[in-house]
């Protein structure tokens, strides 16, 4: 197995790991702090994406349509929070399981009408085409290394604001106890009204890196955020380090699993019984590692510590 594709399946599986982190994060602050279980945090996933196509289209330049785009999810998530997901705060997560449910078919149907069900395609700029050179002649895309480059950096800046700053000081007081902050004057649906918009952008930002690699279609969010639940379980709920780490290995996993499990079930096993039982093995991976997790770490690898 020649070691240049063992890198760059590597590198495929944080560059998915970072997509996945960007997710996680979002939603695991919403449920650490308002204890909100979200499942329409797909469809902000989607919606960012496609809102960021319409941006390009319209503005002509990619980088300003990417900010219009995140931006316009960022408010997009906030009004959300403001008009349907307030009210649930206090109901139990069966209530919030269906309300929720409600908007992904909600938002589905919305992006038919407005775009329709065909696949949509957020071309790359030419600035991002092409390869980067990494050693012994082996060659890895540009795009996806600015994929890895953009998550890294927005993990680092997250856990700065999260941990070193005064609004980090909030998010994370509120994730140990709410009510105390609002007893001290801070405006508690302020404050969840700006990390839903927070955790909206990020899953936009995960949606427009995504859009050029994947296709940009209705219901798009529904199997990442299976994904990004079984990242947040093995990381750790609530947990920002432990959404990094779990969707690293996640990541990681899921990519060298299905490109190298196959190859190796085949040398031990007829063709047709790898060819069967690889593809499934692949699948099922990463949900065999978070049994694996949950016998052995309950809460995760990275139990929450206030949002940390």
């Amino acid at each position: 197995m020649p070691l240049t594709l063992v890198l760059e399946q590597l590198l495929n599986g944080v560059q998915f790991g970072v997509m996945l982190f960007l997710m996680a994060a979002g939603l695991t602050l919403v449920f650490g702090i308002m204890n909100l279980v979200n499942l329409a945090h797909g469809s902000l996933y989607m919606m960012g994406a496609y809102l960021t196509v319409a941006a390009v289209q319209w503005s002509g330049n990619y980088l300003a349509g990417v900010a219009l785009g995140l931006f316009a999810t960022l408010l997009l998530g906030m009004l959300v929070e403001v008009v349907a997901l307030r009210t649930l705060y206090d109901r139990d997560h069966l209530d919030q399981v269906l309300a929720t449910f409600g908007l992904i078919l909600f938002f589905n149907e919305l992006v038919a009408i407005l775009w329709g069900r065909t696949a949509l395609d957020l071309a790359r700029p030419d600035w991002l085409q092409g390869h980067i050179e990494l050693f012994a002649g082996s060659r890895y895309p540009l795009y996806r290394a600015v994929v890895i480059g953009v998550g890294l950096a927005v993990a680092a800046a997250l856990w700065y604001v999260v941990t070193r700053t005064r609004l980090g000081m909030l998010v994370r007081a509120g994730a140990s106890n709410r009510s105390m902050i609002a007893a001290l004057g801070v405006n508690i649906r302020l404050l969840y009204t700006f990390v839903f918009g927070i955790g909206a952008a990020l899953a936009g930002l995960a949606g427009v890196m995504a859009g050029p690699i994947y296709a940009v279609q209705p219901g798009m969010g529904e199997l990442i955020l299976i994904q990004v639940f079984v990242v947040i379980v093995i990381g750790g709920i609530g947990s920002i380090r432990g959404a990094f780490a779990g969707a690293l290995i996640v990541g990681v996993v899921d990519t060298l699993g299905r490109a190298f499990l196959k190859p190796l079930l085949g040398t031990v096993l007829s063709p047709a019984a790898a060819d069967a039982a690889g593809p499934a093995l692949a699948s099922m991976l990463i949900y065999l590692l978070m049994a694996a997790v949950l016998a052995l770490r309950p809460e995760g690898l990275f139990p929450s510590r206030g949002g940390q």
